[in-house]
């Protein structure tokens, strides 16, 4: 099998997975090239905000050497959480100590900025879609893009997200809608424009439910709240009611009257957006979701164990990106790394992953978060 002494890794995707892997390949000398759809970084917007944990996406930067310049541009403040009822009455409130750590905010497009600019130049590869992995079982891969070019190498990494090419290769799941959507509305400026949602909201988060629909609130860093809005919906509810993204007016008339009983305050978190609404409804991967080994090819993140967003898909994926590339740089050849990364990532992921099977449902619970037995402001 190829050494990795100098192997030819392509990683497909240039999301927090793929460009963490990429950084610690290169920190341990590993030559690597990332391959992204996007047009550039910045093509579109990147999401809202992550909170990394100490346990396994605050590892993954240590081994990127980037956990110090994390600390600097996250927001520990955003660990604040709040729980309201829709009537807006505050059930649990946890602030943060001054030096808590443990899972600080950071915007998806700053870490992306962090991670970018941490690699050597030329290393991410843009306006590259790619069509399929092809190639004989034992090497090498063969990638055909879109743009007609093709690509040899001895290693492949999906990083490339919930609608995967790289899966093909090694399996034939596919996403299976959860039946809980999202719809979110953007917030620009809170301090000024919005100030009694920045109220309500605080420097962290806050979520609502009522058994049926809910909403979660969470500010991003420059003045900025995302909302979700949570129904349990088909996921084509907006044509389905005869409506399109883009038609704002119809929309919020249909959330209106869906949160009709809810005070006029929390309605507001619905109906006072600047700007479109943004349909994601959730899907999620079989469970369990393995494969059998196959030299070449590999996956991480969403691509290997799509979950509800619960709070541990970009964790998971900078665990397995940072598992992966030093199994690389820890063993003889490309393939032993691999199996080494897929003997401890497999089960942990099926493991996570039945514990989240279903649990779309919970973001609509009346439930209070897990530590609300912990200390209350």
């Amino acid at each position: 099998m190829t050494s990795t002494s100098a192997p030819r890794i392509a990683v497909i995707g240039a999301g927090p997975g793929g460009l963490t892997c990429a950084r610690i390949l290169q920190r341990h000398g590993i030559a690597v090239t990332v391959h992204d759809r996007d047009a550039g970084p910045d093509a579109r917007d990147q999401g809202g905000t992550l909170d990394l944990h100490a346990d396994d996406g605050q590892i993954a930067l240590r081994e990127a050497g980037l956990l110090d310049a994390f600390f600097r541009l996250a927001r520990p403040e955003g660990q604040e959480m709040r729980q309201l009822d829709p009537a807006g009455t505050v059930l649990f409130h946890h602030v943060p100590e001054p030096d808590e750590r443990f899972k600080p905010e950071i915007d998806r497009g700053v870490l992306r900025g962090l991670l970018l600019d941490s690699l050597l130049p030329g290393t991410v590869h843009w306006g590259r879609t790619l069509r399929a992995v092809t190639g004989p079982a034992d090497g090498p891969r063969q990638l055909r893009f879109a743009d007609g070019t093709t690509l040899e190498c001895d290693l492949v990494i999906g990083a490339d997200g919930a609608r995967s090419t790289v899966r093909r290769a090694l399996s034939a799941a596919e996403p299976r809608y959860t039946g809980v959507s999202f719809l979110e509305a953007w917030f620009q400026d809170v301090t000024t424009r919005h100030p009694d949602l920045a109220d309500l909201v605080g420097q962290g988060s806050a979520a609502a439910a009522d058994g049926e629909r809910g909403l979660f609130a969470q500010r991003n860093g420059g003045d900025h709240v995302r909302v979700y809005v949570i129904q349990r919906v088909p996921a084509d509810w907006i044509a389905a009611e005869g409506l399109t993204v883009r038609d704002t007016d119809g929309i919020r008339a249909r959330l209106l009257d869906r949160f009709r009983d809810w005070s006029p305050r929390m309605r507001r978190l619905i109906s006072d957006n600047d700007g479109l609404y943004v349909d994601r409804p959730i899907f999620a991967l079989p469970v369990p979701h393995t494969w059998e080994h196959r030299p070449g090819v590999t996956l991480l993140g969403d691509a290997a164990h799509l979950m509800p967003p619960l709070g541990v898909g970009v964790n998971l994926a900078m665990l397995d990106a940072c598992e992966l590339a030093l199994a690389l740089a820890r063993h003889d050849t490309v393939d032993e790394a691999v199996r080494a990364y897929e003997r401890t990532m497999l089960p942990r992921s099926v493991e996570t992953a039945r514990a989240l099977d279903g649990a779309a449902e919970h973001l609509l619970s009346t439930e209070l978060p897990d530590f609300a037995g912990a200390e209350q402001s």
